[in-house]
């Protein structure tokens, strides 16, 4: 099926030039003639009649091709690849009519001479071809790639589609969809990348807007469009998944570790009008016990109004008299304060003379600061891409910083409203609008690496590009619209994006954009997406005023529910800081579409609804009205377990299971190991490593597992690069005897505990415990500190660990008749 995208996503002035269908007015397969080759260092360079081909290995695993036109002797420098290229030895063959550029243990470039044409192998298996390879057609140009029978094809960005893009044609440009339900082609985080189901990753690394057209035209083929810019591509490849992705976000940045707080609860709305109502919000949430660790203020920190004062950036007095005092009494109740910030200065604001006479924004064809209309009134926009600019940008940061500010909300990034006619300092607003938010999300961690080089940053922004992820940008998923239809497509859009290297997409929870619903649908919706939130990236309520996002505002069942589920994310703390480590470590995400699990299985290439968070919980959530009941499918291989009542269901079927209101529907896999922890927390500074639980989920059908459970002061940048953590393995092995569980230790940091109060949770033991060593002593049950519930077969051990290699043997009892 082809799905046509309207092309008005582009700026006004510029919809008559791209409604003209896209012409093939260029060079059609076999018309580009092959002249010769030659080696430039490790770099294949072909010679065509039309310019040069450049093969340039970075790792045996990743190659990129660029095409040159005559005339054309440099590209511009990549926005997406930070990676260098390693020194390798290329192998060069050349047999009748095929050039063979082998990588050692990697990619296989196979080039045809006649018709010229570009195939990328991985050992025996194709894994991509060139149709008609780079095209310019006046309008647009690109590349052409042929699409395989029954291969999936994900990413283009955040979009509400299908998981698998085939048959739509993808604009790239960055803009938001207000009010985005389940249908939404265009939204504020386009990336020219997309992820094969044969196992790698294709990206055209090249910025200005355009289209990706997957098989939409022709549905034999990937075209990647745009106006101009760097004609090249990078063909990403690996053993299977994992080593793809680690791959790719070695080739564009791998995101640096958040702070620890990150994983708590935010209180968020549009928003707060004052130093009173932050204050008495936050005062509300520890009187209720509600856990919460950030409140995040939206632009009326700034001004009273939502029109006018948008550029100020700086306090409004008459409503925050005292911001200094009102940080620091939140600080004190470990509580963050993030604010919004947005590039655009309104000529009402009082930073306009500055920024005017500074000369820090985007300029008309003659220099002068181009003046426009939006939403928020007359503005310019911050050319965050000039040094001078970026510069005065910082400094508004930095004081803020200094006076306690612990992390930014950047918004209307893409930028929202960018005329065409707009110029920055290193071109057109169309050439440079896809990466606007990703530059300016640079400035600001580039600000912190300098002023602040201890401090981990919090920059959560809604747009960007591919790369971002490593100047830590948090995205989320924009002005979702509030019903089941804006919470439905919210696992597929974190799962793309977390494909592409972004990992920590996240949406609004409980939706943003308000309709007229009863009482009963706002909370009924509230409860299911509030419960999905505790197994995504980010947890972060956020809504238009109207409806309280904040659950202390409810009552009854929607606040009780809620409030569980938000305890249970912080139980969750060690094992979700585990996946953060795992993330900047691998590029692993941490919300992972089911088809990691079954790779084979060809009925998942499109499965969405249901999502792994980690190695160990499967989570299907409940995305229609009414729902009290669900439909999924649990991977073969393993075994899989109801997190809330531990009743098991092999894997490899569909099941249906109750969904009840309070009940999100969850399992763990057999033979999983989860790290939590075991004091219940308020704050994510309550929490230390000191005491932690291990769930030991264990399965008859699994020999043994390991985790690795990641430990650190939870605040300092580049404790991973310093090798400032511990790391702890679990190792449990299962047999028909009983359980053999080993605990191991590496690393340290400072602060570390010198002793931990581990508490082991086995589950599915059948019988009260015959023995338990511990290491070389062994012992009667009846003497160790330990609980059997006998209903729920959960059998707890507790121990005191200095940190030195142990083991614990279970041995199972015998069945009383």
């Amino acid at each position: 099926m082809r799905h046509t995208i309207s092309t008005s996503f582009f700026p006004t002035s510029r919809n008559l030039f791209f409604f003209v269908f896209f012409l093939y007015t260029s060079l059609c397969f076999g018309q580009r003639k092959y002249e010769g080759y030659t080696m430039d260092g490790q770099n294949l360079v072909l010679q065509v009649n039309d310019g040069k081909v450049v093969l340039r290995p970075f790792q045996p695993f990743i190659l990129e091709t660029q095409f040159y036109p005559k005339g054309t002797e440099t590209l511009p420098l990549s926005e997406a690849v930070i990676l260098a290229p390693s020194k390798l030895m290329p192998e060069v063959k050349e047999k009748d009519n095929i050039i063979y550029f082998n990588l050692p243990d990697g990619i296989r470039a196979e080039v045809s001479k006649a018709p010229f044409q570009i195939s990328y192998y991985l050992k025996k298996e194709l894994l991509l071809r060139e149709s008609d390879g780079y095209f310019d057609a006046d309008t647009l140009k690109g590349f052409k790639f042929e699409i395989q029978e029954g291969e999936a094809l994900y990413g283009g960005g955040e979009r509400a589609l299908p998981l698998d893009r085939r048959g739509y044609r993808l604009p790239l440009y960055n803009r938001a969809a207000y009010s985005n339900e389940e249908f939404a082609p265009q939204m504020n985080f386009g990336m020219p990348l997309m992820i094969s189901s044969r196992k790698y990753a294709l990206l055209y690394d090249n910025a200005p807007i355009g289209f990706i057209d997957v098989g939409n035209t022709n549905e034999e083929e990937l075209a990647f469009e745009t106006i101009g810019g760097r004609s090249s591509y990078v063909v990403v490849a690996g053993k299977d998944y994992p080593d793809m992705l680690n791959h790719l976000t070695n080739l564009t940045g791998k995101q640096p570790l958040p702070p620890l707080w990150m994983f708590g609860n935010f209180s968020s709305r549009f928003g707060y009008h004052s130093q009173e109502e932050v204050l008495s919000t936050i005062q509300k949430f520890r009187e209720k016990e509600v856990p919460v660790d950030a409140i995040i203020l939206d632009l009326y920190w700034f001004g009273p109004d939502v029109k006018g004062d948008m550029g100020t950036l700086d306090w409004y007095k008459p409503n925050f008299p005292n911001p200094d005092q009102m940080i620091k009494t939140l600080k004190d109740q470990d509580v963050k304060t993030i604010l919004i910030t947005e590039p655009f200065i309104t000529t009402t604001s009082k930073k306009w003379e500055e920024a005017k006479n500074k000369k820090v924004l985007g300029t008309d064809h003659l220099g002068k600061p181009f003046v426009y209309e939006f939403f928020f009134g007359e503005t310019g926009l911050v050319d965050v891409f000039k040094p001078e600019a970026a510069q005065w940008f910082w400094d508004i940061y930095k004081g803020l910083n200094n006076q306690g500010v612990a992390g930014w909300w950047g918004d209307l990034g893409e930028p929202e409203v960018h005329p065409s006619e707009l110029h920055h300092v290193n071109g057109t607003a169309d050439e440079v609008h896809n990466i606007y938010g990703h530059q300016w999300a640079k400035v600001i961690y580039d600000g912190y690496r300098k002023d602040f080089p201890d401090q981990r940053p919090f920059i959560l922004m809604r747009s960007g590009y591919v790369g971002s992820q490593r100047y830590g940008m948090v995205p989320w998923s924009g002005d979702v619209s509030r019903t089941f239809g804006g919470l439905t497509p919210q696992p597929q859009i974190s799962m793309t994006m977390g494909l592409s290297g972004v990992p920590y997409m996240h949406s609004d929870l409980g939706g943003f954009v308000n309709w007229d619903f009863t009482q009963e649908d706002v909370t009924e919706l509230y409860i299911r997406w509030l419960q999905y939130g505790v197994f995504q990236p980010v947890y972060r309520p956020h809504a238009q005023e109207q409806i309280p996002s904040e659950v202390i505002h409810y009552d009854g069942e929607a606040f009780d529910i809620v409030k569980k589920y938000i305890e249970y994310r912080y139980k969750m703390l060690p094992y979700n800081y585990s996946l953060a480590y795992e993330n900047s470590t691998t590029g692993m995400p941490l919300l992972r579409p089911l088809f990691l699990e079954e790779e084979e299985n060809e009925e998942l290439k499109n499965e969405s609804l249901t999502y792994m968070w980690g190695d160990a919980y499967l989570v299907s959530p409940v995305t229609k009205k009414g729902g009290r009941e669900q439909q999924l499918y649990l991977p073969e291989g393993k075994n899989w377990y109801h997190l809330w009542n531990g009743k098991k269901y092999e894997g490899g079927q569909n099941i249906t299971v109750d969904a009840p209101l309070d009940e999100l529907p969850v399992f763990v896999k057999g033979g999983s190991i989860i790290p939590l922890s075991t004091k219940p927390l308020q704050s994510t500074e309550d929490y230390t490593s000191e005491d932690i639980t291990f769930q030991v989920w264990r399965d008859a059908e699994v020999d043994n597992h390991s985790i690795t459970m990641y430990a650190d002061d939870g605040k300092t940048f580049g404790n991973i690069e310093k090798g400032n953590y511990q790391l702890i393995d679990v190792l449990a092995n299962y047999s028909k005897k009983g359980v053999d569980i080993t605990l191991s230790k590496s690393g340290n940091y400072d602060g570390a505990p010198e002793t931990r109060n581990i508490t082991l949770e086995i589950h599915n033991v059948p019988t009260y415990p015959k023995s338990v060593g511990i290491d070389k002593k062994k012992m009667p049950a009846e003497e160790c500190d330990m609980g059997y519930d006998q209903e729920k077969h959960i059998l707890k051990i507790k121990i005191k660990w200095s940190g030195e290699q142990k083991r614990i043997i279970i041995r199972d009892g015998k069945l009383k008749k």
